[in-house]
Formats: structure tokens, sequence, C-alpha cells
């Protein structure tokens, strides 16, 4: 992404809490891409704790969030940010030139059990593989 640098690309998900979505999706992200990838997750309003259900979720899949805390989004983060992606949250992100801005329609976490949260996991884990696709490819393995 950020070839003139040579510094690996830098990733935002933001939603209004970070508490479900835009978590789930920073955990996959850095579980998927490992350094390839700086990542980071905040909101406007962050919430008091991860939303429960999205832990657990996460957990099915290996991946533990149990320790991680909404973040309040700042103006730096995004500016620092190669990558800012929304999770259809209605959230906004200030607008510098040179970032690339997405917006992920998912369905909200919010007040739902594990069940209903596992598609929403699903949903974003697919997204993810896409996008490291295209920002952060592996690196082709050498032949001998």
């Amino acid at each position: 992404m950020p070839e003139s640098t040579g510094t690996k690309p830098s990733v935002l998900f933001v939603c209004v809490h970070n508490a479900g979505r835009s978590q789930m999706a920073a955990a996959w992200l850095t579980h998927l891409a490992g350094d390839r990838v700086e990542v980071h997750s905040a909101g406007s309003e962050p919430g008091d704790q991860v939303n429960p259900a999205a832990v657990a979720a996460m957990a099915e899949a290996g991946i533990d969030i149990s320790t991680e805390v909404p973040k309040i989004l700042t103006v730096d983060a995004v500016k620092e940010s190669d990558v800012c992606i929304t999770m259809g949250c209605g959230d906004a992100c200030p607008v510098f030139p040179g970032k690339r801005y997405l917006d992920w329609k998912l369905d909200d976490p919010a007040g739902q059990g594990v069940e209903e949260v596992r598609p929403i996991r699903d949903e974003i884990k697919t997204l993810v593989e896409g996008l490291i696709a295209e920002i952060a490819p592996a690196e082709p393995e050498a032949t001998v």
C-alpha cells in the first residue's frame, strides 16, 4: 500500500461504540495478516466494554478479544491510517487526501446473543480476507 515510504499499511476500523464490529474486524485483521498490517480501532462514543457476545463469538474462532477496551476516535488516528473503514454504523471519519475510505454495511451485534453475532463475525472475516488480498498479500514462497 504505502510503497513510497516502505512501511506496512495501517488500517483503522471505526464504529460508534468501538465495542463489537470494529473490535472483531481489528482482531480478524491482526490474526490473519499478522505483522504485515498495522491495525487500530476506535469510536466516536466508545462503550464501557467490548460486547460480551462479540468476545464469545471470536473465542469460538480461537481469537481472544476479552482484554480489548473501546477507544476514542481521534483526528490523529485517521491521519496516521492508510485505510479507514466504518462499519455501517453511521460514524464518520475526518477526511484527508490520500486516504482510502470504506464503509462495510454490517448488522449491529449490540444487544444480540452469540447465535446472532456469529454470522456478523463470519461476514467480517470474509471482508477482512478481501482487504488483506488488496493491501498486504502474502509474499510468494521462494522456490528452490
